[in-house]
Parts: structure tokens; C-alpha cells; sequence
């Protein structure tokens, strides 16, 4: 992946792309500019480009008071540049991010909407499984959210597992 560039959200341009890969894939949690910039004070966001061309956002979520030992690395990538190998770069970018965490988190977990069944195929080929479903008010998709142990976790990459 030489030429996958992945950068920390900075400035307004990379907050709109980060922004436009999320609302593409996450349709029914689409977020404004203020959200993605609330967020990007307490998550570590970040976007990759293969040359200019946008191609994913990823987010590391870190733990908190009320689940002290787990962090969120959600690899994002639009779905034109799928079954190349960025999700898997991505996702290891994340997971490297997640595991420098002080203190470092015993388990990972991601989130994937319902209805992507490439997000889904992706996080189960990197171990994860699923831990709980669920429906926000007023959807009808559920989220999905997956945990592996830390250790287990792992950084493949096998450019057939991309999500």
C-alpha cells in the first residue's frame, strides 16, 4: 500500500472528507461538520487517500470511565475502493493507534452497521465477534458491535479481508 496516505483529521478539508465517508456508509447516523468536529476533540480521526483520491476515515475511540479497558477502531472505506487491501491498512493503522493507548486497552471492539454485510465479513475475518446488536429510536437497521481480545487482534495483511 505505498501509495495509502493516512492522515489525522486537521483542518477543514480533511474534517469534510472524513465527514463524507461516514455519512456515505453510515446513511442513517449522518453527522454534520459540528458533530465531526466535536468528535475529532475526543476520538482520534484520521483519513486516507491513494494519491488525491479520498478512499476511507477511520476512528480510534478511546476507553472510557465506563468501559475502562476497551477501545474503538472503526476502518471505514467507500465502497468504490473495497476488496483492495486499504481496509486492511487502515484497520492495522487503527489497531497500532488503539494498542500505544496509556493505559492500553484489553479489548477491541468496532461497530458496523447492519446492512454492511462487507463491514460485517471484514471484522469477523479479523477475529472479531459479535457482542451486541442494536436499534437506535426511530431506525430500523441495527448497529452491530464486535470485540476481540487486544492480543488477539489481528494485523493482517490480506488484501481480501478489506471492508
Amino acid at each position: 500500500m505505498a501509495d495509502l496516505r493516512i492522515e489525522r483529521v486537521a483542518g477543514e478539508a480533511s474534517l469534510q472528507d472524513w465527514r463524507h465517508v461516514h455519512n456515505v456508509i453510515i446513511p442513517p447516523d449522518a453527522l454534520s461538520l459540528r458533530e465531526v468536529r466535536e468528535r475529532a476533540g475526543r476520538h482520534l480521526l484520521d483519513v486516507a487517500y491513494l494519491g488525491d483520491v479520498l478512499v476511507g476515515c477511520m476512528t480510534v475511540r478511546r476507553p472510557t470511565a465506563d468501559a475502562p479497558s476497551v477501545a474503538t477502531v472503526i476502518a471505514r472505506i467507500l465502497p468504490a475502493h473495497r476488496g483492495q487491501g486499504f481496509g486492511t491498512a487502515l484497520y492495522a493503522h487503527g489497531l497500532d493507534q488503539a494498542r500505544a493507548l496509556v493505559p492500553a486497552p484489553d479489548t477491541i471492539e468496532t461497530i458496523v452497521l447492519g446492512s454492511n454485510e462487507d463491514g460485517l465479513r471484514f471484522a469477523r475475518s479479523h477475529g472479531f465477534e459479535e457482542s451486541e446488536r442494536y436499534v437506535l429510536p426511530g431506525a430500523t437497521v441495527p448497529y452491530v458491535h464486535l470485540r476481540v481480545p487486544c492480543a488477539a487482534a489481528r494485523n493482517t495483511e490480506d488484501p481480501t479481508m478489506d471492508g
